[in-house]
């Protein structure tokens, strides 16, 4: 018998994801885009997270319009970590129509229930069936 979750993973949508982009290949990309030299660009990443990191520390959050906004957190055990919440264009640039040019695995599942998947899942797999309840 398999898990509902099993099943549901299977036929999901998904994005494939492609390699990470590493700083040098971003510094590239900014450099090209902005005619400044690479070793400016990399100062300025560079100097950009110190500057959130001393605000940070001091307990402010940080809003960069475009980009989002950094706060600092507590968890009950004293543990320090940030909180980021991206700004809202990067969600509508994002779901823009035509705008993603990636790879989405099972893109014919989009829009399907999670009942739906599993009924598929049982009818692709019938000696691993998933109860449905």
């Amino acid at each position: 018998m398999a898990y509902k979750i099993e099943a549901i993973n299977a036929y999901r949508p998904r994005i494939e994801q492609g390699n990470t982009v590493q700083k040098a290949e971003l510094i590239r990309g900014l450099s090209h885009a902005t005619s400044l030299v690479e070793g400016s660009v990399s100062l300025t990443l560079g100097e950009l997270k110190f500057n959130i990191l001393e605000y940070l520390l001091s307990g402010r959050a940080v809003k960069v319009d475009g980009l989002g906004t950094w706060a600092p957190n507590i968890s009950l055990d004293g543990k320090l970590s940030i909180q980021y919440r991206p700004d809202l264009g990067f969600d509508y640039e994002l779901n823009k129509p035509g705008a993603f040019t990636g790879t989405i695995v099972n893109r014919e599942y989009i829009g399907s229930t999670s009942d739906e998947l599993v009924t598929k899942w049982n009818e692709d797999n019938p000696e691993n069936l998933v109860a449905v309840s």
